[in-house]
């Protein structure tokens, strides 16, 4: 295991930031952890860092003890908090150059460049970088000494969405390597895109976890169909198979429905019995943002949803 977390409690005089999480993550996946502001993400995250001590609990993290063991530690993560403070005057590569100097073993400055996509920046100094071209430079100091394990605080936050996608894209090698990575996001679609896990969490505790699509699928949301025929169509079926008619949009009937195979199979037959043809068929599921929604209900910040749609 990567991370093995057993009764972790975390609490600020009486405010409890973590109640008791528990978590088995293992090595090689991309983790997302969801949550709306105060449930205890960036707690979490800085615990797995060594930053903080836990109240009480068990934290392990690749083998190892965050709070006795953290300089070997530190060898083998590689970190990006929510903001990193950069020395101005430097140009992009005598940064990662410094950095380097931290570690006993490193992989070259200039290919590390290459992979966040500043190698035509390596002489730019760091207050003429873009926020996004930061954001990358601040991955390139988590990846410069090659990290068996990446743990990202909201790395994407307040990027416009081409320079979060080029971070994503880094991600995605990084661990396409075999190396793992946990993140923090407030952005429903990026956790939905890149994470095979999402871990869902509210005040404190851990309310949700399994891969995307597992998650939609134990949405509570119904299904909504589109359905457009030429001829005229008896709808009885399809509401014995549990759609719901919602009325025409156009040439579409509208339905909504909990079990959407029963009734596509209910169409099958439909099709089969009476004289009708099909023209048009499109379906919408319910969303990880339907589930987010539905399990921190009123804590969920309007900006966590908005930023999902852009």
């Amino acid at each position: 295991m990567t991370i093995v977390l057993e009764q972790l409690r975390k609490s600020y005089g009486d405010t409890h930031a973590l109640q008791g999480v528990d978590l088995d993550i293992a090595q090689g996946g991309v983790v997302g952890i969801l949550g709306p502001n105060g449930a205890g993400k960036t707690t979490l995250v800085e615990i797995l860092e060594g930053l903080r001590q836990p109240s009480s609990g068990r934290v392990e993290v690749l083998g190892l003890d965050p709070g006795r063991q953290s300089e070997e530690l530190k060898r083998r993560i590689g970190v990006q908090l929510q903001s990193t403070a950069m020395p101005l005057d430097l140009t992009a590569r005598e940064l990662l150059e410094l950095y380097a100097a931290f570690y006993t073993r490193t992989l070259p400055v200039a290919d590390v460049l290459k992979r966040v996509g500043l190698d035509s920046k390596s002489k730019a100094l760091v207050r003429n970088l873009s926020g996004g071209q930061r954001q990358r430079l601040a991955l390139g100091i988590a990846l410069i000494h090659d990290p068996e394990l990446l743990i990202l605080d909201e790395p994407t936050s307040g990027l416009d969405p081409a320079a979060r996608r080029a971070l994503h894209e880094v991600i995605r090698d990084y661990n396409t390597a075999g190396n793992s990575v946990i993140l923090t996001t407030h952005y429903i679609e990026e956790a939905e895109v890149l994470c095979d896990r999402v871990i869902v969490m509210r005040e404190g505790r851990v309310v949700a976890d399994g891969s995307p699509f597992e998650l939609v699928g134990h949405a509570e949301g119904a299904s909504t169909m589109w359905i457009a025929f030429s001829g005229q169509f008896d709808r009885t079926p399809l509401e014995a198979a549990g759609a719901t008619h919602q009325g025409l949009e156009g040439d579409h009937h509208r339905f909504s429905t909990r079990d959407p195979a029963a009734v596509i199979v209910a169409l099958g037959e439909m099709l089969r019995t009476q004289k009708v043809t099909l023209t048009d068929l499109r379906m919408k599921r319910p969303t990880l943002e339907d589930v987010y929604l539905e399990l921190v209900g009123d804590d969920a910040d309007s900006a966590t949803v908005l930023e999902a749609s852009e």
